[in-house]
């Protein structure tokens, strides 16, 4: 890993095909409400940042791999960080929707 690979905006489409293939896994998208129903990413659960320390009543184990996104990949950063002072050990931001080439639900 290269000195600035921690600038690079995760590829979603990736953290996508990563989240399909770990067992036991939530995939989190932290936007707000409005824009979760515009459009968002097939099984995931909608836990703004506002309220991301609501999901200790939805995931209560801390080991619970956790693959969040938003939509540009600033505030999934923001959360993964958040996530991580909780206690939560295996989250991942796997970026913005605004790069996402599959399905939308709405």
């Amino acid at each position: 890993m290269g000195f600035f690979d921690f600038s690079k905006v995760p590829d979603i489409n990736q953290g996508f095909e990563d989240y399909k293939a770990t067992p036991n896994v939530l995939l989190v998208d932290v936007r707000t409400p409005q824009e979760y129903r515009e459009g968002h990413v097939p099984d995931s659960r909608n836990i703004p940042l506002q309220v991301i320390d609501t999901i200790k009543t939805i995931v209560p184990q801390t080991n619970t791999p956790l693959f969040v996104y938003c939509h540009s990949g600033a505030r999934s950063s923001q959360a993964t960080a958040m996530l991580g002072k909780m206690g939560y050990t295996n989250v991942k931001n796997i970026g913005g929707i605004v790069s996402y080439k599959g399905k939308v639900d709405k």
